[in-house]
């Protein structure tokens, strides 16, 4: 492992990237890599494709899925899966995968400053937090997508975010994510 690497494997903070910057799939992967320890996770993309502001993640599975990456996959554009799914969801994914960390996806909203970014966070994810809608945490690992800025109803999610927007956030977030499976493979395989 890296000097880079044994540097990152401390931090417990969220990390912040901008969709446009350089080496933002780059940084996508090497974060996910450090806070997954080296395991391939299962894959949750939280998101309707009703909304262009909360299909982010399920475009992300979408990608993913396009990808033929290596590992359980729930959420794209085909099937979603909502944040009121999840109650539903989780007695099943500790039943299929009860050992395997959880990488969660979602969209969410923040300053005007923010738009654009991609948080990358160790811990679990609060689906729904945004719009004032309370679901229990999920997940080990976290990204979440700026899409739209908050406002006092919570709902320019849902009329102001722009499509490119949305597409660009989640190739960039699905290609880090592959990096980092690839990465995991070649930590795993390395003697």
């Amino acid at each position: 492992m890296n000097r880079f690497l044994k540097k990152v494997k401390n931090l417990t903070m969220e990390t912040t990237f901008h969709y446009r910057a350089e080496y933002t799939k780059e940084g996508i992967a090497r974060i996910l890599s450090t806070y997954l320890c080296e395991e391939v996770p299962v894959i949750l993309c939280i998101g309707s494709d009703l909304v262009i502001g909360d299909c982010l993640a399920p475009l992300v599975g979408s990608f993913l899925r396009e990808q033929k990456i290596s590992t359980f996959l729930y959420g794209t554009l085909q099937q979603t899966v909502t944040a009121k799914e999840l109650p539903k969801l989780e007695p099943f994914l500790n039943k299929i995968n009860p050992h395997q960390k959880r990488l969660v996806i979602d969209a969410a909203i923040g300053s005007k400053e923010e738009i654009g970014t991609i948080k990358v966070r160790r811990g679990a994810l609060h689906p729904g937090s945004g719009v004032n809608k309370r679901f229990s945490p999920i997940g080990d690992v976290s990204i979440l997508g700026i899409v739209a800025e908050r406002t006092v109803t919570g709902y320019s999610i849902h009329d102001l975010t722009r499509m490119k927007l949305i597409y660009s956030m989640a190739k960039t977030i699905s290609d880090g994510i592959c990096l980092a499976l690839n990465l995991i493979s070649q930590e795993k395989y390395e003697i």
